[in-house]
């Protein structure tokens, strides 16, 4: 018998991760011998605790539509933060849960989200293998930061990559222009894994003439001294200096480098909010070397910036939501889609089933010897990891000069 397909987003969004969710929903369309509606949930897990869900396959008056949904930046069906809890501390969720999923006639199940999101998923996959219930179970990854474990890279990292790639290069330039002694530090997000910070690496490594001088990632202890040793080491070389630096950069003991500057508050699972380490180190460097400087923090830019997606990363998001369904059909649950390189030359990737158990609040960091030994900049293996992922332009859709986003209608399915 026919059952209904859910399918929710949730955790920060990035430029194509309504890219998986277009290839999702088509697909699922595709098979409508196995699959009969497909529905959204507004706002991810919460959304589906509160019943607002939407009817989504049938918002597509064309194909266009499903084309302009790849494009559109952030997190189409809206996002949340919200911590599933233990079954057994929150038996009143989980019956909810099983609720909506009857009230709907849920036979699969899809979240499209990062460490947290597969938590999640993880834990209502089991949930509803232990109890009997029906309802196939499949993560959907998707992350700027590239986090997470198993998968050899994750859909949205490609794109955040491309951005800070020519960001670097542009703030670079702009740096370069007086013939005096600068610094400017660039903040980039990345609390414990410093892939982000590293793909700045790329707009100097693949040919440009610009680019960060020094670059600081959260795998390397972070050691103040040393890095103003660094600062003057290359004011010596050149007048304007650029430094990439990852929010979450920490000391030898473990605290954030701008531990001081920090509100100290957490969110629903536990993190800290970072922010301020860019103009932490511009104050000592002003106070400690007495150049000019300034800092600059990329923030939510980088994880929206759709008019310039990675074409290999936009196309790997769309196929990783295809073969989302393809699992389901295939009887596959309490898995999530993973990629895996095959080759690098030419750059192949092949998608498989992994445990969500294997993923689940597992972090993916840089190795520590793609990290040169000064803890300041990265090695060649770093960047032939990183070069294929931001390859390929797309065309973005525009009208009078700027882009064009698509949007669900939100009205939740009334009864």
């Amino acid at each position: 018998m026919k059952k209904n397909l859910l399918v929710a987003q949730s955790g920060g969004p990035t430029a194509v991760i309504n890219g998986s969710l277009s290839g999702l929903i088509r697909e699922a369309m595709c098979h409508p011998e196995v699959i009969g509606a497909v529905y959204g949930a507004v706002n991810g897990i919460e959304g589906i605790l509160q019943d607002r869900i939407i009817r989504v396959d049938d918002q597509f008056a064309s194909a266009a539509d499903f084309e302009l949904l790849c494009h559109t930046p952030s997190s189409a069906l809206g996002s949340c933060r919200f911590k599933m809890p233990s079954p057994e501390s929150g038996a009143a969720e989980y019956a909810r849960l099983l609720e909506i999923f009857r009230k709907y006639e849920i036979g699969f199940f899809a979240y499209i989200g990062g460490n947290d999101s597969m938590d999640t998923a993880n834990k209502i996959a089991n949930y509803c293998y232990e109890h009997g219930e029906e309802v196939r179970v499949v993560g959907v990854p998707k992350t700027i930061d590239n986090d997470l474990p198993v998968t050899d890279h994750c859909p949205g990292f490609g794109s955040a990559a491309k951005y800070i790639a020519t960001t670097l290069m542009e703030i670079s330039a702009d740096s370069a222009v007086y013939p005096l002694k600068s610094v400017t530090v660039v903040e980039i997000m990345g609390r414990n894994a410093g892939w982000l910070t590293a793909a700045s690496s790329l707009s100097r490594a693949l040919g440009g003439s610009y680019g960060p001088q020094l670059i600081y990632l959260p795998e390397a202890a972070f050691d103040v001294d040393c890095f103003l040793d660094d600062v003057r080491g290359a004011l010596e070389k050149e007048d304007s200096v650029v430094i990439a630096v990852s929010e979450g950069v920490r000391l030898a003991d473990g605290s954030y480098v701008a531990e001081s500057m920090q509100s100290g508050q957490v969110d629903a699972f536990g993190h800290k909010y970072l922010a301020g380490v860019g103009k932490y180190l511009e104050r000592l460097i002003a106070d400690r070397i007495g150049c000019k400087v300034r800092s600059i923090e990329l923030s939510v830019l980088q994880r929206a910036a759709s008019h310039l997606q990675s074409g290999t990363d936009l196309a790997e998001a769309i196929r990783t939501g295809e073969t989302a369904v393809q699992f389901l059909i295939a009887g596959k649950t309490r898995v999530m889609v993973a990629l895996r390189r095959i080759s690098n030359e030419p750059y192949r990737i092949g998608y498989e089933a992994v445990p969500l158990e294997a993923v689940a609040n597992v972090e993916h960091k840089i190795p520590r010897e793609w990290i040169n030994e000064a803890g300041n900049g990265v090695r060649e293996e770093l960047v032939r990891y990183l070069a294929p992922l931001i390859q390929g332009e797309t065309a973005v859709p525009m009208k009078d000069g700027v882009p064009v986003h698509f949007a669900f209608d939100k009205t939740p399915i009334e009864g």
